[in-house]
């Protein structure tokens, strides 16, 4: 393994610039409140309420799809051209980029949503190292280009859920079979319980967890992030077989759910909010193999002596290497790159 000390000192100096700052949350605060004064000057949009990450107002989906373009051009007249609108995702949503370059995803009365963002908040608050984790984890999965689904590979949510589920399963466990956390199908309790409803058993749960832990796990972050990788080296192989479930806490073998068995998807990632979806519906078969051999080649390499400036390389993206003050890779060429560069040279 990398010099434990080495790798424990480079995620930590990588949290420092990923980790969102004050000025990042009141940067946030202001795209929200610029975002709530553009909605105050359309017309079909003056009855329903803002909230971070959605939209609150009970209409159906073609509803949705038009407030959502009456949306868009309202930013449109604001000179916000950085617009992407996608009216057929399950829940339909307008992406854009503000002033401040914050990406922003607007979608309406996406109650669910806001419920799996506020559970992962809540859940945090069993132990620090699993945000540790889920920001680490998506910064090497965007550097390694895997943490884009619309090429095929990780959204970030089945990134996230990859954490718990590693969490879930080290020895001894950080981390509760979420089931235990709040017993159900969250997706089909939304009208029949409340969200305060739904916070109030959570809590109560994830409080009684924490007083039940009688032997802490000791692991470093360090220690933890190495075995992440080990866990999913052979990622491809274990999904031929089995479901990550986060729900229970376990790989679940497909063969003992026939609704499973029917999903042709070469990976199943079971959404534990929605216990009928799957998280990583975006990959592909190629797209798995190349995310497979990210994994394995990423834990060779932890697996090696590496100084901080050959390390950091391998985890983040090159913008954050020049925050780190560390040379980023160069990219290799294609073959017509690489002959252009020597004729020209």
């Amino acid at each position: 393994m990398a010099g434990s000390s080495v790798l424990e000192s480079a995620l930590q100096e990588i949290l420092i610039v990923v980790k969102p700052s004050e000025d990042d949350r009141l940067t946030r605060l202001n795209v929200i409140n610029y975002f709530k004064g553009v909605v105050q000057t359309v017309e079909s949009l003056r009855d329903i309420t803002v909230e971070p990450l959605r939209i609150s107002s009970s209409v159906e989906r073609s509803r949705k799809q038009n407030l959502l373009r009456d949306i868009m051009r309202a930013l449109q007249r604001r000179g916000v051209h950085k617009l992407e609108f996608i009216p057929r995702a399950r829940v339909p949503l307008l992406k854009f980029e503000s002033n401040q370059s914050i990406s922003c995803d607007i979608s309406i009365d996406n109650l669910l949503c806001q419920i799996k963002s506020k559970y992962f908040l809540w859940i945090s608050d069993i132990d620090e190292r699993f945000r540790d984790m889920v920001l680490l984890v998506k910064e090497w999965a965007k550097a390694q280009g895997i943490n884009d689904p619309k090429n095929g590979t990780f959204n970030s949510y089945s990134l996230t859920l990859l954490v718990i589920f590693h969490l879930q399963t080290c020895k001894p466990s950080i981390l509760p079979p979420l089931m235990s956390i709040f017993d159900g199908n969250i997706a089909d309790l939304i009208g029949m319980r409340s969200h305060a409803s739904i916070e109030t058993t959570c809590a109560v749960n994830i409080a009684r967890f924490k007083r039940e832990r009688y032997r802490r796990n000791q692991s470093t972050l360090s220690e933890l992030f190495v075995s992440f990788f080990e866990k999913f080296s052979m990622i491809k192989t274990h999904s031929a077989e089995h479901v990550i479930c986060t729900y229970t806490g376990n790989w679940e073998r497909k063969r003992n759910q026939s609704r499973w068995m029917r999903t042709p998807s070469p990976i199943l990632i079971e959404d534990p909010f929605e216990q009928t979806e799957n998280a990583a519906r975006s990959v592909g078969s190629f797209d798995l193999t190349k995310i497979d051999e990210t994994f394995q080649e990423t834990h060779d390499k932890l697996s090696s002596v590496l100084s901080k400036n050959s390390l950091i390389p391998i985890l983040v993206r090159p913008e954050i290497c020049r925050l780190l003050g560390v040379r980023a890779p160069q990219r290799d060429l294609s073959p017509l790159q690489q002959l252009l560069r020597d004729f020209y040279v």
